[in-house]
């Protein structure tokens, strides 16, 4: 009888364990997942033994991210300006050396706007028409060149397109080679 009621005891706490954390969808977390690979990757393992050291390394990490990058790392308190902080969620789990898709699953059962980050769609600047691209779509470019500033004078469509195609052979070397071929 007791054998009974301590099995039942261990099945039923096992159930609650993984019945919070359900697999993710494909495509689901996409941000989290690349976010938290590339960190993990990117620190020592003496590092990711120590829980505080592994949230400052996190901290510095998410300074130099942009987009939904930058925004995963407000949700999980990576920013100065975040309005919560679960970076002990994040750093306990790496230090035994737990996978991104299952930390991310956990993550987004604290937070759910985690795991609706989704990457923006690439543009392919060698085959794309800049001129039916939006306005948002040529500054997108910009921002993502790191050329925010340079096109502050332009007050039409056909001025962004110019000032992109101006920076292409530099910050896109390849897609401005191939446009010229095709011209």
């Amino acid at each position: 009888m007791k054998i009974e009621i301590v099995s039942w005891v261990a099945l039923s706490c096992l159930w609650l364990m993984f019945a919070g954390s359900a697999a993710l969808k494909a495509g689901e977390c996409e941000v989290c997942i690349k976010v938290l690979d590339r960190f993990v990757n990117s620190i020592d393992e003496d590092v990711k033994k120590n829980q505080d050291k592994v949230e400052q390394e996190l901290k510095n990490f998410c300074k130099k991210l942009k987009n939904k990058e930058e925004r995963f790392c407000y949700y999980i308190g990576g920013l100065e300006t975040s309005a919560t902080n679960i970076l002990r969620m994040i750093s306990k789990p790496i230090g035994y050396h737990m996978p991104a898709e299952k930390l991310c699953s956990k993550l987004k059962d604290a937070d759910g706007q985690i795991c609706e980050l989704k990457y923006d769609k690439e543009i392919d600047l060698s085959s794309v028409n800049l001129k039916k691209l939006k306005v948002k779509d040529l500054k997108k470019i910009l921002s993502n060149w790191g050329e925010d500033n340079a096109c502050k004078g332009c007050a039409e469509k056909s001025d962004f397109i110019k000032v992109v195609e101006d920076l292409m052979p530099k910050y896109a070397p390849e897609a401005a080679k191939k446009r010229k071929t095709e011209l």
